[in-house]
């Protein structure tokens, strides 16, 4: 299987032709185990790889606090930290976007196996250099 941490290729591309509306559409974040297969190939969010455990619901969490940014010429975007209150052991996640019939944004490689009783993704720095999703010329 391939895990790669990426926008993915579909999102660029949707960006250009206004699919996406990230300060109004419905996100989520879903956890994935090392067997998924999410790299920039990824067009939409599928169940196939996905985690299972107490209280981990399929498709993930909504994301919420969006806030698009920019600095220079970097536009970003910051999400709150997110919180399964979940048993889980997860590799990776996928950022997908619910309104737009769950196309995906972006996977997120965890590097190794990560287990907790309340698993929580914390967000990078809301910068033009740290920030999770951004894009410059």
């Amino acid at each position: 299987m391939s895990i790669l941490q990426t926008q993915t290729t579909s999102f660029k591309t949707e960006l250009y032709t206004a699919v996406h509306n990230l300060s109004t559409d419905t996100l989520k974040i879903a956890l994935y185990t090392a067997n998924a297969d999410l790299n920039e190939a990824t067009t939409i969010y599928s169940s196939v790889g996905e985690v299972s455990g107490t209280g981990y619901n399929p498709g993930g969490v909504p994301l919420t606090g969006v806030t698009i940014s920019s600095s220079g010429y970097t536009a970003y975007v910051d999400f709150s930290d997110v919180v399964f209150n979940a048993s889980v052991t997860a590799r990776c996640a996928l950022i997908y976007n619910v309104t737009q019939g769950n196309k995906s944004i972006a996977v997120l490689d965890f590097g190794s196996d990560k287990t907790s009783t309340n698993f929580t993704i914390t967000m990078p720095a809301n910068s033009a250099t740290a920030a999770l999703i951004r894009s410059s010329n």
